[in-house]
């Protein structure tokens, strides 16, 4: 591989950070060593010590800084609905077309929590829990308007990020349908979900749309 322009800067480091996230999605954290990630960037091993004291440091790197563009994204995303239905489908909508463009993030950010100090795990869970409770807020505020009807909110807080995560593991874009399309049935599983008293209408591209006719089969 022709070696990168340049090994100092963000340029440099910026190279290293996609280069590894290829190399753990693909092979795992504990297989790839800093000799496969050099040769990847194409810059000596010892350039790699520049930008991280050791292994540990990247592997922790890469995963706060997927965690915090998710939060970042999803705080304007969030800002845009208004009142609690539009916002839950909000949350599915956004959550499923995020990861779905960003398979190798989120494949290192479940698979990966393992091969983290213990430190360097509880900062990452932090971060977890900080997303997982806004729609846990969401959620609560829909109980507390009546819109829902939740006997679990913790339960049912964990089942919906674990059935929109799981979209990543079995979609592909030359599937039947869109990503957008399994996001729209993905908000009419969550409003079952949840206990929507009503199948009413949610805000989407600035115009209301039904919710409730059958959902279509994958």
């Amino acid at each position: 591989m022709a070696r990168t322009t340049g090994s100092d800067g963000e340029k440099t480091r910026s190279a290293i950070d996609a280069a590894a996230k290829r190399l753990i999605a693909r092979i795992g954290y504990e297989a790839m060593s800093m000799r496969q990630l050099a040769e990847e960037v194409g810059v000596q091993p010892a350039a790699f010590y520049r930008y991280y004291p050791n292994k540990q440091e990247l592997l922790f790197s890469v995963m706060r800084d997927h965690m915090e563009r998710l939060l970042g994204a999803w705080q304007q995303e969030n800002g845009k609905a208004q009142g609690v239905r539009e916002r839950f489908a909000a949350f599915i909508r956004f959550h499923i077309q995020y990861h779905v463009e960003r398979r190798d993030d989120v494949h290192i950010a479940n698979m990966e929590l393992r091969s983290l100090s213990p430190d360097n795990l509880a900062m990452i869970v932090k971060l977890r829990s900080t997303y997982e409770g806004s729609l846990r807020d969401i959620l609560d505020e829909g109980i507390e308007a009546g819109a829902f009807d939740i006997a679990d909110i913790a339960l049912t807080t964990r089942a919906i990020i674990a059935m929109t995560t799981g979209v990543n593991v079995w979609f592909r874009a030359d599937d039947r349908l869109t990503a957008s399309e399994v996001a729209e049935n993905y908000v009419e599983l969550g409003l079952r979900l949840v206990g929507a008293k009503k199948i009413e209408t949610i805000a989407k591209g600035g115009r209301d749309v039904p919710v409730g006719p059958k959902i279509r089969s994958f």
